[in-house]
């Protein structure tokens, strides 16, 4: 993993306020409302927002990230919500997870770099269970304009790392499709995602069940 890329979301992570706030995120949040509780991992999970409030559902909380800073703040943030989740550092593959380990993997802006966001997501894959479930929702290529516009709503800079319908479909071709749309929303989520922005909301499930 690139030191650049590590170094920038420690620096992002290692303060006293949480860089995205910490109540979850409005769609993954409604998607759970409606999902048995079981085994659920989120990639690129920062400070912990999403898989704390999984676990106090009663999910199985399963998180990973590069940031030891977020990590920190993520189990901060469970102890003080008296949640448990686990929590591993490192890239994806080096990690201890099993192939159709998880009922759901959540991708909540897991915005991984050009280079090998494609492949993680094969990777992410193998791990979820046939029947299994992809959350997504990330920012569209078109949210550069946004992004222009209004900084404070956040996102990637560079087009290549942001999303499109089309990769999606590609990436998970192997899933049948529940929703997938892009849409405008307005963002609330701590100092980094404020206002109007572009996104993708992609909810699959993996066949084979």
């Amino acid at each position: 993993m690139d030191k650049a890329w590590l170094d920038r979301w420690n620096e992002r992570y290692n303060s006293e306020e949480f860089a995205y706030g910490t109540t979850p995120n409005v769609f993954l949040k409604e998607q759970l409302a409606n999902t048995n509780c079981g085994k659920i991992l989120f990639a690129a999970e920062g400070e912990g927002r999403n898989a704390v409030f999984a676990a106090t559902l009663g999910w199985e909380a399963s998180a990973f990230d590069i940031s030891t800073e977020g990590q920190k703040k993520a189990l901060l943030l469970a102890q003080q919500a008296e949640v448990e989740i686990s929590y591993e550092i490192g890239a994806l593959e080096q990690l201890s997870y099993q192939p159709e380990q998880f009922d759901i993997i959540a991708l909540i802006y897991a915005h991984f770099p050009a280079a090998i966001k494609s492949t993680y997501h094969k990777k992410l894959i193998t791990l979820l269970k046939p029947g299994g479930l992809i959350i997504f929702e990330a920012f569209s290529k078109d949210h550069l304009h946004y992004n222009t516009v209004n900084p404070k709503v956040g996102g990637p800079k560079d087009i290549d790392d942001l999303f499109s319908i089309e990769e999606l479909t590609s990436d998970f071709s192997s899933f049948d499709i529940l929703q997938l749309e892009q849409t405008e929303i307005e963002l609330s989520e701590g100092s980094f995602h404020n206002g109007t922005g572009s996104v993708i909301r992609f909810v699959g499930r993996k066949k084979g069940a």
